[in-house]
């Protein structure tokens, strides 16, 4: 079976975790594990993972050295960043097979709303009052993030994975192929055609739903550090969702920076390819593949794709 994986932030970097190389290759050393595990129980994976507190980050460093690198060549360099690091670690661990970090072009609409109204988190959290004067000195956008705060930026939807063709031939010929990290390097085209970069980070959950329909995938899984998809989440009445449709959980609110577009994701997976999506903690990979654990969506009637999020 072909699983695109889907590596969330979360999983890279724990919550409150330092950003330090170190922490960053302890964990990855931690999803290397299971996703070795994947391929032992016999399955064709490609890996996408998110890059929202390393972005930021580089972003930040940018910034104090008087650079002025745009998200688009920032959203690559993390890419490689992270694709080097889990590819090494990989091929650590399952040294028979072949692997290619594969830096990802993704197109957008340069005319999204998403551009007026910036909701996907990057870089550190901070609490209220640092988060609102770095806000004001540097010309941020800042939204809450749990109980904290980070900067936002603009998140359009993608609308074609560029180099879908060569992921699809390494494929089929037995690579491990990690790509479309932090959602791809957005890519917007010219009237003449040519690409060019953009200043936005898109959400790689949705990335990886379109890449997952693009490569004809068996199955998406989106991997986090929470174990299922829950309603009511925060509160006394949260209950976790097993098997669900989009029919069934049409109206209820998800927030959009988190959990919102996995959902949307993994609903739009399903209803397109009539193929399943799952959506689950890290450590229990293996067994939300095999429909044990973690929030499995399968194909039903179309909803709108905004009912999954507050916007």
């Amino acid at each position: 079976m072909l699983i695109i994986v889907a590596l969330g932030g979360n999983a890279l970097l724990r919550r409150a975790e330092p950003m330090t190389a170190e922490n960053q290759r302890a964990n990855i050393v931690r999803a290397a594990a299971v996703l070795a595990d994947l391929v032992g129980e016999g399955h064709s994976i490609v890996i996408t993972h998110g890059n929202g507190p390393q972005v930021g980050l580089l972003a930040l460093q940018a910034a104090s050295d008087g650079g002025a690198f745009p998200l688009d060549v920032l959203g690559a360099e993390s890419a490689g960043m992270i694709g080097y690091v889990i590819e090494q670690e990989l091929n650590n661990l399952l040294k028979q097979k072949l692997f290619a970090t594969l830096l990802t072009q993704v197109k957008v609409d340069p005319h999204d709303p998403a551009f007026a109204h910036p909701t996907k988190p990057i870089g550190p959290v901070y609490d209220e009052a640092t988060a609102r004067r770095l806000a004001s000195e540097r010309g941020w956008q800042i939204a809450p993030d749990g109980d904290r705060w980070r900067r936002v930026v603009p998140s359009p939807r993608p609308l074609e994975i560029m180099e879908a063709s060569v992921i699809s031939f390494l494929v089929e010929r037995g690579v491990i192929v990690i790509c479309t990290g932090g959602g791809g390097v957005p890519a917007i085209a010219r009237d003449d055609g040519s690409l060019c970069g953009v200043e936005a980070v898109i959400d790689k959950d949705l990335a990886s739903s379109l890449l997952a329909r693009q490569l004809k995938a068996d199955m998406l899984l989106m991997l986090t550090d929470v174990d299922a998809v829950y309603v009511d989440y925060g509160t006394a009445a949260a209950r976790p969702l097993r098997r669900v449709t989009s029919t069934e959980i049409s109206g209820r609110d998800f927030p959009a920076g988190s959990m919102g577009p996995k959902v949307g994701a993994a609903i739009e997976f399903a209803n397109a390819t009539g193929k399943p999506a799952a959506i689950g903690k890290l450590d229990d990979a293996v067994e939300i593949v095999r429909g044990e654990r973690g929030t499995w969506f399968e194909a039903g009637a179309a909803v709108p794709f905004i009912e999954f999020w507050r916007g």
